[in-house]
């Protein structure tokens, strides 16, 4: 079977309630469920949360809260890795059927669509059995020009022999947009890196790969959407 699984557990810091909090009008996490439910890729659209408010608001959108998130599963250090083994853990057992396929889809992910969904599932189909595809963004800026300022040193480049490269002959770069991750089982459950030489990036535009952190970021991130939906 097919599983998304959408982890939202109820003790964010930086924004308060952030999973259910109210963006564009509805909550958070309805965007990205809506989005698994339309794609019509998943046996099952599964919140893993610790939280009942958040369990209530993700059964009220059609998404399945069939266990309720360890509390030892729901701190501010737990890899989202072992999240993802015990939903497959609990999927299996209360349905006596094996995951073949897992889309980790982020609580906070409302840019993501149904068919960036499709696409990276049939990306997923064309790689090794170790291969992740996950959501990326490219740097605005060639990260080979990159520089820290330190007390010690003051400001050093971190990649010294580029500093007189121009930045249309450095190669683009891209990071993890911490959007949604596709595996297999198998690949999950042994702890296979996910950035591994077998992954495949589905490069995001910029304006659709927001991380939201911050208040100043929610606001920003929902005025956009609110520009995209209009």
């Amino acid at each position: 079977m097919h599983i998304a699984l959408i982890p939202a557990r109820g003790g964010s810091k930086r924004i308060p309630r952030k999973n259910i909090r109210s963006f564009a009008g509805r909550p958070m996490i309805s965007w990205p469920i809506e989005a698994a439910l339309s794609s019509g890729l998943f046996d099952h659209v599964v919140v893993s949360t610790d939280d009942p408010e958040i369990a209530e608001v993700a059964q009220a959108t059609g998404a399945e809260v069939p266990f309720t998130r360890a509390p030892e599963l729901a701190d501010d250090f737990t890899p989202a890795r072992d999240v993802i083994i015990d939903g497959i853990d609990q999927m299996e057992a209360r349905t006596g059927k094996r995951v073949d396929r897992l889309c980790c889809l982020f609580a906070t992910a409302a840019f993501v669509q149904a068919d960036d969904l499709q696409k990276t599932h049939a990306l997923l189909e064309d790689l090794p059995q170790d291969g992740f595809v996950f959501a990326a963004a490219s740097y605005p800026h060639p990260v080979h020009r990159a520089m820290v300022h330190t007390p010690q040193s003051g400001i050093e480049m971190l990649f010294p022999v580029h500093a007189g490269t121009r930045t249309q002959d450095l190669p683009e770069a891209f990071h993890d947009a911490g959007m949604f991750y596709w595996g297999r089982r198998d690949t999950f459950v042994a702890r296979t890196p996910m950035f591994n030489p077998a992954s495949h990036p589905y490069v995001m535009p910029r304006d659709r790969a927001l991380d939201i952190d911050t208040p100043q970021d929610w606001d920003f991130a929902e005025a956009l959407f609110r520009s995209r939906k209009s």
